[in-house]
């Protein structure tokens, strides 16, 4: 059984008024990779993560999860 990684990107994205092209730029991925992580397409490696939660100032864990 395959445990899915989510998280709370678009709706923390929304909340900052933030698109996804502008996420992309603050964190150094492309746009792709913003919508790939929003749709549970692919998991971030630790350091992508990371750079995403300081910018919307929350854990890791606070963003990413499994949902089981």
């Amino acid at each position: 059984m395959e445990n899915k990684m989510k998280n709370k990107i678009k709706e923390l994205r929304t909340e900052y008024n933030l698109t996804q092209e502008d996420l992309a730029e603050k964190v150094g991925v492309r746009r792709e990779t913003i919508l790939f992580l929003e749709k549970g397409k692919y998991n971030p490696s630790l350091l992508l993560a990371r750079n995403v939660a300081r910018v919307f100032k929350k854990k890791i864990e606070d963003i990413f999860y499994f949902d089981d």
